[in-house]
């Protein structure tokens, strides 16, 4: 999605540690807002939230598009985690 293999690989080596100071557009980081928010304390996302989305173009599918990532991936993880399934190697 970043279409950028250089910013791509910074973002995924680790260099950056935050993403407020990733060198992403605000469109990006206000997404990474809401996934953090979906993350962390889902019952407090609101329909202002959704509506900030929406002032940066994102349409009722991109919302929902998200929201179905963000949620699929934390639905795999507490899975795994509760499971007590390890990561390989290579993964870790």
């Amino acid at each position: 999605m970043i279409r950028d293999d250089e910013q791509a690989d910074k973002i995924l080596s680790g260099v950056l540690d935050d993403y407020n100071s990733a060198p992403i557009s605000e469109k990006e980081k206000e997404m990474l807002d809401y996934a953090v928010k979906l993350t962390k304390k889902p019952a407090s996302v609101k329909k202002e939230d959704l509506d900030r989305l929406r002032e940066f173009d994102l349409s009722d599918r991109d919302i929902l598009d998200l929201n179905q990532v963000v949620a699929y991936f934390n639905y795999i993880n507490r899975t795994a985690d509760g499971l007590g399934i390890e990561l390989e190697t290579e993964h870790k």
